[in-house]
């Protein structure tokens, strides 16, 4: 769907309530009327609250994979690094808005796990399912917040910390 004005308006009201709000998510009318708009107008755009909430979080995406070039350890460098820069983006909304915090997408994860068993670079005993594994918390928003906490770390630091967790995976 376009972004228009209105969308726009209704997201970014959404955004903030989520990030400023207590309890669960804000209600349809609350975000209605921090947008200076009416309640059908929600409807209208995104067909529900939940709707809404969903809309939110596919424009914060989900991390990229941003080394497809490279070994697979050069591209197990990437994709850590790419998925803390994304995760640094907004952590306030991620920790609220679960919906937004979802992996990297399991298939490259999935395919380097792959690249690194076929080049013999897993350690002896170490499955594919296991560097799946471990990649996936590696990249997860759980495990960046916990060691940036608002700026402790930057998301580099965070990174090598990450990439340093994974070398267990690593033949030597």
């Amino acid at each position: 769907m376009s972004r228009t004005p209105t969308r726009s308006r209704l997201l970014a009201s959404a955004r903030e309530l989520l990030v400023a709000g207590a309890g669960g998510p804000p209600s349809a009318a609350a975000i209605a009327a921090r947008a200076g708009v009416s309640r059908l107008t929600v409807y209208h755009h995104f067909g529900s609250q939940a709707g809404l909430l969903a809309a939110l979080a596919a424009e914060a995406g989900r991390p990229g994979v941003t080394a497809t070039t490279g070994g697979p350890v050069e591209r197990l460098r990437g994709l850590i690094g790419g998925a803390c820069a994304h995760w640094a983006t907004d952590p306030a909304l991620f920790r609220r808005l679960p919906a937004a915090t979802e992996m990297v997408d399991p298939e490259a994860i999935r395919a380097l796990a792959g690249a690194l068993a076929e080049t013999d670079q897993l350690r002896p005993g170490c499955s594919v399912r296991e560097a799946e594994d471990v990649i996936a918390i590696a990249t997860s928003f759980a495990a960046f917040d916990h060691l940036h906490r608002d700026g402790r770390r930057s998301p580099a630091a965070v990174a090598e910390i990450l990439l340093r967790m994974c070398s267990g995976l690593l033949a030597s």
